[in-house]
């Protein structure tokens, strides 16, 4: 159902009126007349949508929130690294110079437990409070917990650095949490049919540059202290930090300007046709009552009713909170639940495998040998050397991905680039995983070869589509919401990736179980090819026709 699809407006109304008047034997005022007109403004939004200065401004804000929380994600992996010299200096054997499995574990999960949880938190304040208003909230809980951790360390006994560490970067991610469905639902809503999917896209990709930019802050930093380093070791607990205390200066630079956004047209008229709908069903639940009163004194006084709260308790069965109600409602009904389920599933079997890889990158370095001799080289030379191969591994495959994806997706639709990313993730993962040992001894070339395709399809695919899908396929109303479940789906996928799957890789021997990670992470691939045939395909459509947006779930 959808007003501007209706033959008449006038002839919804003269319905609607007869269809309330039947149920409720009231005399009902016109109450479509202004839900219509904000109907109407909803849809030449997209009509009057320019690129200005305002957009530019909020599409640099948003841009620059995704390059700040790829840094302060996957920073972690060369904190890690450094947190094994400093720690872990003097252990013996293996152990020597390498962060314990159970605390890197730990310190890696962190913040995508915070992301879980701000996703879903944030996610629904971003529809109940505002979008901006969260959106500077979030900021300031990032800014604040970064400094923090860069402070870390032991307290008391048993409150060692890796947990004190543990506790500020899940706070962290609870702040980039709300980035997600807010960066996602703000664009979207300034954004016109003909460029929405690429602007979301463009955005979302700065996650590339900011997992760029975290190793060539590890080298120049390390650089900086490489003679004091060569002399102490323990000077790199100066490096570590520093690497994450910089996290926070994007975030900041950046402030001010989301302090001072406004929420989206679009928002602000749907937030006042709910109220509009809101405000005429209290009407209505007055008129109910006093005639409901007027009944109840009628059939007293000819003795027919033995409780004078009877018809009482019958008018009031309904009065349930709306913003509730409707939610419930609109998923209740298969058609717009099996579309919440297939952007969720689709973005939690995406980020087994995407995270699973890239929150261990080292292990991908050493097998391609940029990793260098954790016993033998100079420390600052071991770390720089790895933060090289994590720039090479980016823009070989995963930088061209994203941006491959921003200016083919209005083309191709969000859809295919989806299905064609996760079935050719699948044939990738399939042949990495049963023929892993015998390309990495035959042909190490090969083996960069499938492995920067992998990278490239992840992001010229579902990691870019799992972002941008959920920002138009649900209605304004619970938008950030529903997108904050999807991305909370992702960081599950993490989650199981980094403190399930991830655990089995040294099972046989150091890396020898990666060859059946790989295997595992196709069959993910393959049941997010499948879901995403629940998923609509919203290239050049408006938000409004996307969704069943009409005054119906009110």
């Amino acid at each position: 159902m959808s007003f501007h699809n209706s033959s008449s407006a006038a002839d919804i109304t003269e319905v609607e009126k007869r269809r309330m008047s039947d149920v409720h034997g009231l005399d009902i005022d016109e109450r479509d007349r202004d839900l219509l007109q904000r109907q109407r403004e909803l849809e030449d939004l997209d009509d009057n949508t320019k690129l200005n200065w305002e957009m530019i401004k909020k599409l640099t804000v948003c841009g620059v929130a995704f390059l700040n929380d790829a840094y302060d994600m996957f920073a972690i992996n060369i904190v890690a690294m450094i947190l094994g010299f400093v720690y872990y200096n003097d252990a013996e054997g293996a152990e020597q110079n390498t962060v314990p499995k159970k605390w890197d574990t730990l310190i890696k999960i962190a913040v995508q437990i915070g992301c879980l949880l701000g996703q879903l938190v944030l996610g629904r304040l971003g529809d109940k409070v505002g979008r901006t208003t969260v959106y500077s909230a979030s900021l300031m809980i990032a800014i604040i917990t970064t400094i923090a951790s860069a402070f870390s360390n032991s307290m008391v006994k048993g409150f060692n650095v890796f947990v004190v560490l543990f506790i500020w970067r899940v706070l962290l991610g609870f702040g980039i949490g709300g980035d997600y469905p807010l960066t996602a639902t703000i664009v979207s809503e300034y954004a016109s049919p003909k460029n929405r999917g690429k602007l979301m896209s463009a955005v979302f990709a700065c996650q590339g540059f900011g997992n760029v930019l975290a190793p060539i802050v590890g080298i120049i930093v390390t650089a900086c202290f490489k003679s004091a380093i060569d002399d102490d070791v323990r000077n790199l607990d100066y490096v570590w930090r520093l690497i994450i205390g910089l996290g926070c200066i994007p975030g900041v630079a950046t402030l001010y300007w989301r302090l001072t956004m406004e929420d989206s047209k679009r928002f602000q008229l749907e937030s006042a046709k709910a109220a509009a709908a809101n405000a005429d069903e209290d009407m209505q639940r007055e008129k109910l009552l006093a005639k409901q009163h007027f009944a109840e004194d009628n059939m007293q006084e000819e003795g027919l009713l033995e409780s004078p709260n009877t018809v009482l308790n019958v008018a009031l069965a309904d009065d349930k909170p709306r913003r509730a109600k409707t939610f419930g409602q609109y998923f209740s009904e298969w058609r717009h639940l099996k579309v919440l389920l297939g952007t969720s599933i689709a973005w939690f079997a995406l980020d087994v495998a995407f995270y699973g890889i890239n929150l261990n990158s080292a292990v991908v370095i050493d097998a391609i040998g940029f990793a260098g001799d954790l016993y033998k080289d100079k420390p600052s030379h071991f770390i720089i050397r790895n933060c090289l191969g994590n720039i090479i591994i980016n823009i070989l495959g995963s930088v061209p991905g994203y941006w491959i994806s921003v200016f083919t997706i209005e083309r191709l639709g969000r859809k295919t680039i989806q299905l064609m990313g996760f079935a050719m993730l699948t044939i990738l993962y399939i042949v990495l995983g049963f023929a892993y040992h015998k390309i990495l001894d035959k042909s190490v070339a090969g083996f960069i070869v499938l492995f920067t395709l992998a990278q490239l399809f992840q992001n010229f695919g579902p990691n870019v589509t799992t972002f941008v899908i959920p920002g138009e396929v649900f209605p304004t109303r619970f938008r950030s919401t529903a997108h904050g479940i999807s991305a909370a789906a992702g960081k599950l996928g993490a989650i199981v990736a980094q403190g399930g799957f991830m655990q089995l890789k040294d099972r046989g021997g150091k890396n020898q179980f990666i060859d059946h990670l790989l295997e595992i992470f196709a069959l993910f691939m393959l049941i997010g090819f499948f879901v995403t045939f629940w998923i609509p395909e919203s290239k050049g459509k408006t938000l409004e026709e996307i969704c069943d947006e009409s005054e119906e779930y009110y």
